[in-house]
């Protein structure tokens, strides 16, 4: 039997792609003592269901360990590919302590929201899970594991696809690049990044109490609730003003009529947005007046 490879390189292919971009970023990022395991789930399958796409990873990953059960992990996923990873080490916490760091390639961890909105037309077989906030499930990992979220931006709030907001949580280190999803599976500017973040990976510590800080995890705690793009901020009406400048506004989409939540800080910076279906308006309504009383805040009604 050959001798055991320093590390295991888990490099994860997402939606509607195949492993051969990835896996050529992963042996770019590898070095000569490492092995790379870049498992290919199919374009066409990466469409049809959520479920048989993780058993499979899943399978590579038991595989592995059984040849090498004293090998340490990296994991690099991108998009949908660092979800199938976030599920399986939720799954499988005995895994934690042999992953020596996590990198989630743009991948939408509070739900992306073109997945959401086709999901309430009928969607695609992975457009529901897709639109799933794994945000608490890559939050309790990332107090574990040394985890680095990477986020493309082109237009001030994603990169084309996926909600840049969407693909932070606490506890990781975060790295913004002005790259297109797409580009973002193989682009060489993640190499350096990755390389960095692996030389000293650390957890962060979680971010300190604020007003702000704490108005985004009231918010993002509802159910139903997803990251939305601040562009669409300045169409928003101020709702309540807090004693230190602090703005939460609203906004109705007119055609499907999504309510808008967004914060803005004491320097007039849009720094959250979020929205929810029509269906679930009252609820966010209610949490808004909620919050009026419990911070003091001044309504500003139109």
């Amino acid at each position: 039997m050959s001798s055991a490879p320093a590390y295991l390189l888990f490099a994860q292919h997402g939606w509607a792609d195949t492993n051969r971009a990835i896996a050529h970023l992963a042996t770019q990022l590898a070095t000569a003592e490492a092995r790379v395991i870049a498992p290919n789930l199919g374009w066409l399958d990466t469409w049809l269901a959520f479920a048989p796409l993780l058993a499979r990873v899943e399978q590579a990953a038991m595989a592995a360990l059984q040849r090498y059960p004293d090998t340490p992990w990296r994991i690099v996923g991108h998009s949908m590919g660092g979800l199938l990873w976030l599920e399986l080490l939720t799954q499988h916490p005995e895994w934690r302590s042999r992953v020596h760091s996590l990198v989630l390639v743009a991948s939408p961890l509070g739900g992306a929201d073109v997945a959401h909105l086709l999901a309430l037309f009928g969607g695609l077989g992975t457009s529901r899970p897709l639109a799933t906030n794994r945000r608490p499930l890559a939050e309790a990992i990332a107090r574990e594991i040394p985890t680095l979220t990477i986020t493309g931006d082109i237009d001030g709030g994603s990169d084309g696809t996926v909600i840049a907001a969407a693909t932070c949580c606490a506890h990781a280190q975060s790295v913004t690049l002005p790259i297109d999803h797409a580009s973002l599976k193989n682009h060489p500017a993640l190499i350096p990044v990755i390389q960095k973040f692996w030389a000293n990976p650390q957890v962060v510590p979680a971010p300190e109490p604020s007003l702000v800080n704490d108005l985004i995890a009231r918010l993002r705690s509802l159910p139903g609730l997803l990251d939305a793009h601040y562009r669409d901020w300045p169409r928003t009406t101020v709702a309540l003003r807090f004693p230190d400048g602090t703005t939460l506004s609203t906004w109705r989409q007119p055609l499907i009529g999504t309510e808008h939540v967004f914060l803005g800080d004491r320097d007039g910076r849009c720094c959250f947005g979020g929205f929810v279906t029509a269906a679930a308006r009252a609820r966010l309504q209610a949490e808004i007046a909620a919050i009026a009383r419990d911070y003091q805040a001044q309504r500003c009604d139109p």
